[in-house]
């Protein structure tokens, strides 16, 4: 998820990468007109791709 450029003196990555999956959610809510299907937040946590379906 591209944490090389964060201060070295944070080390949970763990949280890094729920605040990056946050932020995915977060940025398909702003661009959508309505609500997300279930679908939809898969597709913004990359739980699935579009070939999966």
């Amino acid at each position: 998820m591209g944490h090389d450029d964060l201060d070295s003196r944070v080390h949970d990555r763990v949280a890094l990468d729920e605040i990056a999956l946050y932020a995915e959610v977060l940025t398909a809510v702003a661009v959508s007109e309505r609500r997300l299907t279930l679908d939809e937040l898969d597709d913004a946590l990359g739980l699935r791709t579009s070939a999966s379906r």
